[in-house]
C-alpha cells in the first residue's frame, strides 16, 4: 500500500499540469489526509452548477471537462486537479468533470485543506499559487494562439 502512495505521490508531484509548486512536504501532507475515490466510467466528479466541496486530484485515468459555451471539451489525467474554480470561489461549478474510463484520485474537502493551510500556511501559499497559474494557463488555453504580436507604439523624440 505504501508502495502505491508513493508511486501516486511521484504522478502528481511530477505532473507540469498539476500543483507544481508544492513540495515533497507537502505531497506527504496531502496524501496523508485526503481521501481516496473511484469512479467508473460515466461517474461524475465534478457536477455543474453544484459545489464541489473539495478539489480532485487525478491519480490515474482521463476525464473529461464539459463546458457548454465550448463545442470542443477538454481531457484531464493523472496528475491534474479539477474542481478548482468551485473551491476557490466556494460557489457551484461551472463545468462538469465525467470520468472517460476508470479513475482514481484524491479528494480534499475544504475543512481538511482548510485545516491543513492554518497549521502550513506556506503550504497553503504554495497550493493557491499552483491553482492560479493552472487556471491561467487553462484560460490562456482557451483563449487560443495570439495570431500576431501586439506591439505597443513607443513615444518619438523629435
Amino acid at each position: 500500500m505504501a508502495k502505491d502512495i508513493g508511486q501516486e505521490v511521484s504522478v502528481l508531484s511530477s505532473s507540469k499540469q498539476g500543483l507544481v509548486y508544492l513540495t515533497a512536504n507537502d505531497w506527504a501532507l496531502i496524501a496523508d489526509k485526503a481521501i481516496r475515490v473511484h469512479f467508473k466510467k460515466g461517474d461524475i466528479l465534478v457536477q455543474r452548477g453544484m459545489r464541489a466541496n473539495g478539489v480532485y486530484l487525478l491519480v490515474k485515468g482521463n476525464a473529461q471537462v464539459q463546458i457548454p459555451s465550448q463545442p470542443v471539451t477538454r481531457m484531464i489525467g493523472a496528475g491534474e486537479v479539477c474542481g478548482e474554480m468551485s473551491f476557490l470561489e466556494d460557489a457551484p461549478a461551472s463545468a462538469s468533470v465525467v470520468a472517460e474510463d476508470e479513475v482514481e484520485a484524491y479528494h480534499l474537502d475544504r475543512p481538511t485543506l482548510q485545516s491543513l493551510f492554518e497549521l502550513f500556511p506556506h503550504l497553503g501559499s504554495r497550493f493557491y499559487r499552483s491553482l492560479a497559474t493552472n487556471l491561467s494557463r487553462r484560460l490562456r488555453e482557451l483563449i487560443g494562439p495570439s495570431s500576431e504580436t501586439i506591439r505597443v507604439p513607443t513615444k518619438r523624440s523629435s
